[in-house]
């Protein structure tokens, strides 16, 4: 087999033609890196290498079609027929010398991470698992282009079928959808033959172990029809040719039946031992929070798909999997909206996006917008709208608790006051816990309702009544729980102050002003306070951050909050001062009569009642619990606000995952690096190559 194979390998290097293919194939390759990744600024080779998949359908049967059909043309089969070696070994040493080719550039192609991670992040093992992927897939259209041509003599005609059966095995993807969006028989028999959605699934960060036997079995069989046809050949003899005929139509379709039922039983074997998240931020994992869901989980559950299978996007779809792999409790249903678009409506009344998923059990069901799927950021600089997070975990397993619990905690948002209104992120995170919430105008309501669990008064800019105080404490007296938020302002709320500082909280005069620049961002009055240990903060990461801009300070009545358990959240450093005058005094240095710290920023007092007890929390800044103050510090202010949620409110079976990081930050290099880079691998290096085989050739030529 060796020198079969050092005699093709030779023959390739020889011609123009291995050079040509590594050329293209380079170019190509390159073309696309320079476009996605150095201009466009994505860490991700995969999207150059799925755009170079294309020349395959022509680079690779240009480089097989002479493998077998020239020789056999010209004869010179019969000297390798003849010759002792097996049909085997002959067909292994063509393609594998066919595959050192293909081995050339997809080497090449790894080099381009570690030049992309001198300009930025690099997910490095999603890469290289869509390089292999790449690297596979031209495995098998070369095991394609050999079996085409040893059918054959004519190098034009192998050519040219080689280029319609990759052709077709690379759109088969999109024409089964084309012929049935929901797939049915002819469709589940034609995707046998899909070469693109095995490369998709490894390319997306999944080390796929069913892709990889898919291609494997693929190439296996297809080399072995390549000896059958040859073994035909080789056995002229009229007796021999009908019994080994015979022979190898059985021997063929063991071959198959093999190759499918691999397939079959490696598809059957649950997701968590065939595929393995190789993705930075971990996307498809489940977390340890949802395995304590499913593994509790008695009620059967299905979820609703509002897209085609073949449609849904592949994060999505991936993670669905996951989850109906993990429980025998779980049924994904795809439900496509163009042959069944009134489907959602016997759920709900709102129109819901294709993709959105329905959680249904035998209790109650919850719906989940797509766009809760994924957390986004608008950049006003652009005035563009970008993806930063997935929330798919959070949001199916939030949504499953949810569905099998018996009852739902409820919270009340204080309205009437001008309190500010919560983003979407932050309703978002508080459905996202399993608690149903409202809102109560204090003016209107005789009383908070017993049943409400807790209520939420955010930052309001006009005073209570005697009346709205006195009906907040009876609830807090009563057991109820509250959760204040105050910040920095100039008007007058000399009541809601003093409803805090009954509670045992005294909130200081002016804004707090940060000495040590450890703890502020950018300006002295953003600060990032220390985090102190307790069940609330716990979600926060230990070097995490929380953001408070324009704060005041917390001290605490020890009087008043001696009937209690006081806890301090959050904390200034030492060097903190409460600027009195902020109007008239913009100085970073502490003036006459502002009030020296530290300070608390946060505080929780846990009252002892006669029956049960009472949860105050109290935050200084009305900016701290917005999607802004969020990004800043990479989602540990919404983990405060769904920790503190989750102490003061009872919820079963709560949930609280938070959102992953969706992709890694953008690289970035200069336009005279992408001018030099491109042009070195993109045109010089091409053209080099092709230049030597020319070289080579007319060398060969002469002689």
């Amino acid at each position: 087999m060796f020198a079969i194979y050092k005699r093709e390998l030779k023959s390739y290097f020889h011609t123009i033609i291995g050079w040509l293919f590594i050329a293209i194939m380079l170019f190509f390759i390159n073309l696309f890196t320079t476009i996605y990744n150095l201009q466009q600024g994505s860490p991700y080779i995969s999207y150059a290498l799925q755009s170079a998949m294309l020349i395959f359908i022509i680079a690779i049967p240009i480089l097989t079609m002479r493998s077998l059909a020239e020789e056999r043309k010209n004869k010179t089969d019969q000297l390798i027929l003849t010759a002792p070696v097996s049909v085997n070994q002959i067909v292994w040493g063509k393609y594998l010398s066919m595959e050192t080719i293909l081995a050339i550039p997809s080497l090449v192609a790894c080099l381009f991470p570690l030049i992309m991670s001198r300009y930025g992040t690099v997910p490095f093992a999603e890469s290289y698992i869509a390089i292999l992927g790449f690297f596979l897939f031209g495995s098998t259209t070369i095991a394609i282009g050999l079996f085409i041509s040893s059918l054959t003599e004519n190098q034009m005609i192998a050519a040219v079928v080689s280029v319609a059966i990759i052709f077709v095995g690379y759109v088969m993807s999109g024409l089964c959808s084309v012929i049935s969006t929901s797939g049915n028989l002819l469709t589940k028999i034609l995707g046998c033959y899909d070469l693109t959605t095995p490369f998709t699934n490894l390319s997306s960060g999944n080390f796929n172990i069913a892709s990889i036997v898919y291609y494997v079995s693929i190439i296996l069989l297809l080399l072995f029809l390549t000896v059958q046809t040859i073994q035909k050949r080789r056995y002229s003899v009229s007796s021999q040719t009908f019994s080994m005929g015979a022979y190898n139509s059985t021997l063929v379709v063991i071959a198959i039946a093999v190759t499918i039922f691999a397939n079959l039983l490696v598809n059957q074997i649950p997701s968590k031992y065939t595929k393995f998240d190789m993705t930075t931020e971990k996307l498809y994992s489940l977390t340890s929070s949802t395995d304590k869901v499913l593994d509790g989980l008695k009620d059967d559950i299905t979820i609703n798909v509002l897209a085609k299978e073949s449609s849904m996007d592949t994060t999505v779809k991936e993670t669905l999997k996951r989850y109906e792999d993990y429980s025998k409790h779980i049924k994904v249903n795809y439900v496509d909206p163009t042959t069944n678009p009134n489907f959602y409506q016997q759920y709900t009344d709102s129109t819901l996006a294709s993709g959105s998923l329905i959680v249904v059990s035998n209790k109650r069901n919850k719906v989940i917008a797509y766009s809760s799927l994924y957390e986004t950021s608008y950049d006003y600089n652009n005035q563009t709208s970008n993806t930063t997070g997935y929330d798919g975990e959070g949001q199916l397993t939030s949504a499953i608790s949810y569905v099998t619990s018996n009852s739902m905690p409820v919270i009340d948002l204080v309205t009437g006051h001008g309190e500010a209104d919560f983003d979407t992120n932050f309703t978002g995170a508080i459905t996202k816990l399993n608690i149903d919430y409202d809102k109560l105008t204090l003016l209107t309501a005789k009383s908070i309702p017993t049943k409400v669990q807790c209520i939420v008064i955010n930052g309001p800019t006009s005073d209570f009544s005697a009346d709205d105080v006195k009906k907040v404490q009876d609830y807090i007296n009563n057991g109820g729980n509250v959760v204040f938020i105050y910040g920095y302002t100039t008007k007058d709320l000399t009541n809601y102050k003093k409803l805090i500082s009954d509670n045992g909280v005294n909130i200081e005069k002016g804004m707090v002003v940060e000495g040590d620049s450890t703890h502020y961002y950018q300006y002295p009055n953003y600060l990032l306070p220390t985090v102190k240990a307790d069940d609330i903060t716990s979600k926060i990461p230990s070097n995490g951050y929380v953001f408070m801009p324009n704060a005041s300070g917390i001290t605490i009545d020890q009087k008043a909050a001696d009937a209690g358990t006081v806890t301090y959240l959050l904390e200034t450093s030492k060097k903190a001062f409460s600027r009195i005058d902020v109007q008239n005094n913009s100085s970073v240095t502490k003036a006459d009569g502002d009030v020296d710290g530290p300070f608390a920023l946060g505080a929780k007092v846990t009252k002892k009642l006669a029956k049960g007890e009472s949860n105050i929390v109290v935050y200084t800044s009305t900016s701290m619990f917005t999607n802004d103050a969020d990004q800043s510090v990479a989602g540990n202010n919404q983990l405060l606000f769904t920790g503190t949620l989750s102490q003061v409110v009872s919820v079963q079976n709560s949930v609280n995952i938070p959102v992953k990081e969706y992709k890694m930050t953008s690289i970035t290099v200069s336009s005279a690096n992408i001018i030099l880079i491109s042009l070195l691998i993109t045109v010089l290096l091409p053209i080099a190559l092709i230049v030597a085989g020319l070289v080579i050739w007319l060398e060969r030529r002469k002689k």
